[in-house]
């Protein structure tokens, strides 16, 4: 199969990154970030969440974030709402596209969300009616779907139910999330085709951890199957609280070096991409987590 000439970076570091750090970070820390995504060509960043501040404490002051970003035409600025309160604050903040999450995995869903697969479902079905009535678009994750914590080995047609559901639901693209990277491009492979006989390939999105090093090759594998949209974070940034020992998210400056190589359009700056990822580093006293970005800086 040809590579996707295209590919849309759907940026999580604001959100999915800097959730995970623990050192408090400024409103106005967030919003240049985001400002700097926005300059670097990203058209689509994922801005914050609206959960409890009790459980995702990084969280707080989403609603200020997306109040004082720059926005540009043609940039989806989102936020992940995980119920109906969220979703009404988003809305209240001027939110125009919000994302669920779901997972593939019975056990984790009860460690991440306090209730099961069909619960969790369940409890979607009202939120997605209020973003349609609201002119809001909705994004679906499913996390899990190559390995989980507490289970191991994911059943791949469990995947595909749960991407299906939230397809069915009204999600109009369903990021399919190897949560714990373990997973390789063969199983990649073997996922992505069967979730789409359920939920068409051009309606679904890669989500890959590098906890073992295999994310560069499992977005690879992706693209050999048509799909081209990719979840990936600034400068590495993140991982998973209820996933002990998952490392961040592939780093965006990686994917883009490699896409970049491979011919594929994204619209985006790679230098830009490395100071911004490099200025969120310092600001948290972290290493940079973006193998490009090290490489680039060091020369």
């Amino acid at each position: 199969m040809s590579l996707p000439k295209q590919v849309r970076l759907v940026e999580v570091g604001p959100r999915d990154g800097l959730q995970n750090e623990q050192q408090p970070i400024s409103v106005a820390d967030k919003v240049r970030l985001v400002d700097d995504l926005s300059a670097a060509g990203l058209s689509y960043i994922e801005v914050g969440s609206f959960v409890s501040p009790k459980w995702v404490p990084q969280m707080a002051g989403s609603a200020e974030v997306f109040a004082q970003i720059q926005r540009k035409a043609g940039v989806t600025y989102a936020a992940l709402t995980p119920n109906m309160k969220g979703l009404e604050a988003a809305i209240e903040a001027g939110v125009k596209e919000v994302a669920v999450f779901g997972a593939a995995s019975e056990a984790f869903s009860q460690k991440n969300i306090n209730c099961s697969i069909a619960e969790s479902l369940a409890r979607f079905a009202p939120l997605l009616e209020a973003a349609r009535v609201n002119g809001i678009q909705v994004r679906g994750y499913v996390s899990c779907v190559l390995g989980c914590p507490y289970e191991g080995e994911i059943d791949p047609e469990q995947v595909a139910q749960v991407a299906h559901e939230l397809f069915a639901m009204g999600c109009y693209e369903v990021s399919l999330g190897d949560t714990i990277g373990t997973g390789t491009p063969g199983k990649t492979r073997q996922l992505i085709e069967r979730v789409g006989r359920r939920v068409p390939h051009d309606k679904l999105a890669g989500h890959f951890h590098d906890t073992y090093g295999q994310a560069l090759a499992n977005i690879y594998a992706s693209l050999l199957e048509g799909i081209a949209v990719f979840d990936s974070s600034v400068a590495g940034l993140g991982g998973c609280p209820y996933a002990k020992g998952a490392s961040g998210n592939v780093a965006s400056e990686d994917v883009l070096y490699m896409l970049n190589g491979l011919g594929i359009d994204t619209g985006i700056d790679l230098d830009a991409l490395v100071d911004a990822g490099e200025r969120i580093s310092q600001l948290l006293g972290r290493a940079n987590g973006s193998r490009v970005a090290r490489a680039r800086l060091g020369r």
